[in-house]
C-alpha cells in the first residue's frame, strides 16, 4: 500500500514536471514586472512579458580631471530631459544638468561628448535633441532661448531664435524643449507652455504657423458658467486654455506625433498629426492603469501622465507615463497592444524599473530605450518571442495581408488565449476569407461591435438571397388568404356577434384598456386616471413590472452591434434596485413638490399616472430589442430614431402627467418638474448621508437603549 501511494505521488510529480516544460519559456521570463494588455471592456489581461530588461548604462561616465593631469573624474548624467537614436543606432542624450549633449554608439558604449561654444555661448540647460538622416544634430538649447544646429562632427552651423512675426503673440514666450525635424528641414518645435501648439520654421528660420494645437478642455460647470454668468462676472475667471505639447516624434512616413501631458487630460493626450494638424487616430484615450497601483502614482494622482513618445518601424507608438512609471505600447491605429514596468524601490537601481521616466526611443531591431532623469541612467528593453510575433502579426493585420496574419495570431492565441488583439486578428482573417460565422463569434468574443456588425451583414445578406423567392411567395400567399378570408366572412353570423359583443366592465380590464386611450389623448387620459378612476394601484405596479422587464430585455437581449452593456455583467437585482429606487424618488419628490405648488393631484395619482408614463418603455423597448437582432449598424439612423422617440415619448408622457394631474399651465409644469429634480437630489443627498451615518446612528440608539434598561 505505502509503495503504491509513493508510486502515485511520483507520477504526479513527473506529469507536473511535463507540463511545466511544455509550457512556452516567455511565460516564465523572470522580469521586476507584469505586463498586461486590455479588452475592449477595460479589463486588464495578463500576457507574457513583451520586452525585457537587457542592461543599464550611462553611470560611467568620466571627464579629464583638470587638477591631476591624465586621470579622469566621475561625471554621470544630471537631469538628462531627452534622448534620440540616428539611423545608425547611436543614442544622443540632453544631459541637461551638465550642459550638454552626450553620444553612445548601439553597444552603449560612450562615443563623445557635444558642448560646442559656436554662436557665443554653450549650451544652457539643452531638454531637447534630434538627428537627420544627414546626421546633423539640432539641439533644443532651453536656457539660451535657441535651437542650434550642428553637423556630424559637432560643429556649429546656425542657430534658430525666436522668430519675428506679427503672428506670434507678444507674450510669447520661447524656450524649446522638444523638437523634430522633416525631410525638407522644416522644424517642429514644442515651447514650454506653448498652448498654441508647435512652433513651425521653415529652414531659413522663419514662422510657418502653429500646428497641432490642442483643444481647450470645458468641463459641465465650465459651460453653466458660460451661460449664466455676467461678460464681467466671466472676465474675472481664470481663462482656460488648451494643453501645451510636451513632446513631439516623427514616423518613417513623416507624421508627426504629439504627447501632452496635465491635469484633466483624458483624452488625444496621444495625437497623429495630419496635414492640417488634426489628429488621424482611431483611438481617442490613452493612458493606462492597474487600479492597484494607484496608491504608487506620483503625488497621488490618478490621471496618467504621457510625457514622451517614439514610433518604431512597425508603426508601433511607444509612450512613457510619468505617474505610473509604465511603458504604454500602442499599434498604428491607437489600439493598446501592452503595457509593462513600474516604479523601482526608492534607494537602488532596478533593471526594468524607474524613478523618473522622461524619454523612450527604438533602434532599428525595434529595442527600446528609457531615459531615467532622477537616476540619470539609461534602460535597454528587448523584444521578447512573444512580443516579437505579436509585433509581426499585427504589421500584417494593418496591411491588410489577413491570411497571412492568421498563423501568427494563432500561435499568439495558443500562447496566450485571452489576447484581445489575437482575437481581433483572427476574427478579420476569417472575415476576409468569407468565415463569417466564424468571424462572428470571433468579433464578439473580442468586444469589437462594427466588425461583429460587418460580419451578421454578410450572413444576413446570404440568408436572403438563398432565401429571398420563398419569403416573397409566403408573403404573396399571406396576402391573397387574408383578402379571400376577408371578402368572405365580413357579413357572416360569426363576424358580427365578435363586432356586438358586450365589452367587459370588470374595472382592471377597463382600466388596462385606457392604457392604450391614453397613448392617442395622454392629456384627456392622464385627467381620466384623476377624475373617472381610469387607473389603480394594481394596473400601476403591473406596467412597473411591464417597464423593468422591458429594462431588463433592452439590456439582455439587445443586438451585440448596439449593445455596450457586457451580458456577462448585467445584474438584474442591481436593475430592479436602482429602477425602484430612481421610481420611488422621483413619485415622493413630484408629490411633495406639487402638493406645495398649488397642486390638485392626489399621492395615488402621482403613483398612478407615474406607471402609466413609463408605457412607451414597454412598447418600443421590448420590440426595439427584437428587431435589433435582425439590424447591423448600418441602420444605426434607424436604431437611434426609435431609441430616441423612446426617449422623448417618456418625457412628453411624464410633461402631459403632471400638467394634467395638477391642472397646471405649461409653465407651472415646467417649474413643477425643475423643482421636481432639486427635490430628487437633495432626497438622494441625504440618503448618502444617512447611510453614512448609519453606523454612528445605530451604536447611538443601542447606547440610548442601554441607558434607558439600566435606568
Amino acid at each position: 500500500m505505502k509503495s503504491r501511494k509513493t508510486g502515485r505521488i511520483l507520477l504526479l510529480l513527473v506529469l507536473m514536471m511535463a507540463a511545466v516544460a511544455s509550457m512556452p519559456l516567455s511565460a516564465f521570463a523572470e522580469v521586476p514586472y507584469w505586463t498586461n494588455s486590455k479588452e475592449k471592456q477595460g479589463r486588464l489581461i495578463w500576457t507574457q512579458p513583451a520586452y525585457t530588461p537587457e542592461g543599464i548604462f550611462g553611470k560611467e561616465l568620466t571627464i579629464p580631471n583638470k587638477d591631476k593631469p591624465g586621470e579622469t573624474s566621475p561625471s554621470p548624467l544630471q537631469n538628462p530631459k531627452d534622448l534620440f537614436i540616428d539611423k545608425n543606432d547611436h543614442i544622443y542624450v540632453a544631459d541637461t544638468g551638465n550642459n550638454r549633449i552626450v553620444q553612445f554608439d548601439q553597444n552603449g558604449t560612450f562615443v563623445r561628448y557635444i558642448t560646442t561654444e559656436g554662436g557665443g555661448k554653450p549650451f544652457n540647460k539643452p531638454e531637447g535633441v534630434f538627428v537627420t538622416d544627414d546626421l546633423d544634430i539640432y539641439v533644443a538649447d532651453t536656457g539660451n532661448k535657441r535651437v542650434v544646429r550642428l553637423d556630424k562632427d559637432g560643429k556649429y552651423i546656425r542657430q534658430f531664435e525666436k522668430p519675428n512675426s506679427r503672428y506670434i503673440p507678444e507674450a510669447f514666450k520661447y524656450d524649446p524643449t522638444r523638437l523634430v525635424v522633416d525631410k525638407r528641414g522644416f522644424l517642429y518645435i514644442a515651447v514650454l507652455g506653448g498652448y498654441q501648439g508647435l512652433l513651425q520654421l521653415d529652414p531659413d528660420g522663419n514662422f510657418q504657423s502653429f500646428y497641432g494645437a490642442n483643444k481647450t478642455i470645458f468641463s459641465p460647470l465650465d459651460a453653466m458658467k458660460r451661460m449664466l454668468y455676467t461678460k464681467e462676472m466671466y472676465a474675472n475667471e481664470i481663462s482656460k486654455l488648451p494643453g501645451a505639447i510636451s513632446s513631439v516624434a516623427v514616423d518613417n512616413d513623416g507624421f508627426m506625433y504629439t504627447t501632452t501631458a496635465g491635469q484633466g487630460i483624458k483624452s488625444e493626450q496621444i495625437k497623429k498629426l495630419s496635414i492640417k494638424g488634426l489628429n488621424m487616430l482611431e483611438s481617442m484615450t490613452f493612458g493606462e492603469i492597474r487600479r492597484f497601483d494607484v496608491r504608487f502614482a506620483t503625488g497621488g494622482q490618478v490621471t496618467p501622465q504621457l510625457i514622451d513618445l517614439t514610433i518604431d518601424s512597425n508603426g508601433n507608438v511607444t509612450a512613457i507615463d510619468s505617474s505610473y512609471k509604465y511603458i504604454n505600447q500602442y499599434d498604428a491605429n491607437g489600439n493598446l497592444l501592452f503595457f509593462w514596468a513600474g516604479p523601482s524601490s526608492a534607494n537602488t537601481t532596478q533593471l526594468g524599473l524607474m524613478k523618473n521616466p522622461v524619454a523612450v526611443d527604438a533602434n532599428s531591431r525595434n529595442d527600446l530605450y528609457l531615459l531615467d532623469g532622477q537616476e540619470g541612467v539609461i534602460q535597454l528593453f528587448r523584444l521578447s518571442e512573444f512580443g516579437a510575433k505579436v509585433n509581426e502579426a499585427n504589421k500584417l493585420t494593418l496591411q491588410g495581408r489577413y491570411e497571412e496574419s492568421e498563423k501568427h495570431w494563432r500561435e499568439v492565441l495558443r500562447l496566450n488565449e485571452n489576447f484581445s488583439p489575437a482575437i481581433l486578428g483572427l476574427a478579420k482573417a476569417a472575415y476576409k476569407q468569407g468565415n463569417y460565422q466564424e468571424a462572428l463569434e470571433l468579433f464578439k468574443r473580442g468586444d469589437d461591435h462594427k466588425g461583429y456588425s460587418d460580419a451578421f451583414w454578410q450572413i444576413r445578406l446570404q440568408w436572403f438571397q438563398s432565401h429571398f423567392s420563398l419569403l416573397a411567395s409566403i408573403v404573396v400567399i399571406a396576402a391573397i388568404l387574408y383578402a379571400v378570408v376577408e371578402k368572405t366572412t365580413r357579413k357572416t353570423k360569426w363576424r358580427k356577434a365578435w363586432r356586438n359583443r358586450v365589452r367587459s366592465k370588470k374595472e382592471f380590464i377597463t382600466q388596462f384598456k385606457h392604457m392604450f386611450y391614453l397613448l392617442k389623448h395622454p392629456i384627456d387620459g392622464f385627467s381620466a386616471l384623476r377624475y373617472e378612476q381610469k387607473g389603480g394601484y394594481l394596473s400601476a405596479i403591473i406596467l412597473l413590472i411591464g417597464a423593468y422587464a422591458a429594462i431588463v430585455i433592452m439590456r439582455l437581449f439587445t443586438s451585440f452591434s448596439f449593445n455596450m452593456v457586457e451580458i456577462r455583467r448585467v445584474n438584474i437585482i442591481a436593475i430592479l434596485l436602482q429602477f425602484l429606487l430612481i421610481w420611488l424618488g422621483w413619485v415622493i419628490s413630484n408629490y411633495l413638490v406639487s402638493s406645495i405648488y398649488r397642486g390638485e393631484g392626489r399621492f395615488k395619482d402621482v403613483f398612478v399616472g407615474s406607471a402609466y408614463a413609463l408605457i412607451p418603455v414597454i412598447l418600443i423597448g421590448i420590440p426595439l430589442a427584437i428587431i435589433s437582432n435582425v439590424m447591423t449598424t448600418s441602420e444605426l439612423a434607424i436604431y437611434d430614431f426609435l431609441e430616441n422617440v423612446l426617449y422623448i415619448w417618456t418625457a412628453a408622457m411624464i410633461f402631459w402627467k403632471i400638467q394634467s394631474l395638477q391642472n397646471y399651465s405649461v409653465g407651472e409644469t415646467i417649474v413643477n418638474i425643475i423643482l421636481t429634480l432639486v427635490a430628487f437630489m437633495t432626497l438622494a443627498i441625504l440618503a448618502l448621508v444617512v447611510l453614512g451615518l448609519s453606523s454612528d446612528l445605530k451604536d447611538f440608539i443601542y447606547e440610548v437603549y442601554q441607558e434607558v434598561r439600566l435606568r
